[in-house]
């Protein structure tokens, strides 16, 4: 009888922990070279990160961590001076796409994390997988944006409940 995996639990991921470290830049070159494929770049900044670089990067880091304690995938974001929240990145291990990983973290951060905040994304305006899974879970598309050439980003918001997203507001995290 062959087992079922269970889905991973929400946790806090310390970057200092070298095998945590080496786990989340593993899944996110994985899942930005994925990201590269289908938006047709491959200029994606945490692409080419070291592993100290992203260890150097000041932001906070969940992961949904399966059974034996490898994390499926991770989502970092930045506190933001006005009291909102900027997720820098989302990303899940390439061996658990399309098992509701990415979902289960956005949802975590959403509602337990980040109930009452304002909460801001980009994606790679082509990366349809993501930018579903922002509209799904409720988030706006503000406008779309070109950093450099052959790139063109989608930014989206949620609002903290009772106010509305503007949109277009700087952040600059990647889904």
């Amino acid at each position: 009888m062959g087992s079922v995996a269970r889905m991973p639990q929400i946790r806090t991921l310390d970057l200092t922990d070298d095998a945590t470290a080496a786990a989340v830049h593993r899944i996110a070159r994985a899942a930005y070279a994925v990201e590269a494929e289908l938006i047709g770049f491959d200029g994606i900044p945490a692409l080419g990160e070291s592993l100290a670089e992203t260890r150097a990067r000041p932001l906070n880091w969940v992961g949904a961590v399966t059974e034996d304690g490898v994390p499926a995938g991770f989502l970092a974001w930045e506190e933001r001076s006005d009291g909102g929240v900027s997720v820098d990145r989302l990303c899940v291990d390439p061996a658990w796409f399309r098992r509701g990983v990415a979902s289960l973290l956005l949802r975590h951060a959403l509602t337990e994390m980040f109930p009452d905040r304002l909460v801001e994304v980009t994606t790679g305006a082509a990366n349809a997988p993501a930018v579903t899974l922002y509209e799904r879970l409720g988030f706006t598309r503000g406008p779309d944006f070109s950093p450099v050439p052959g790139l063109t980003m989608a930014s989206f918001g949620r609002a903290a409940t009772g106010t509305s997203w503007e949109g277009g507001r700087g952040s600059s995290g990647q889904g």
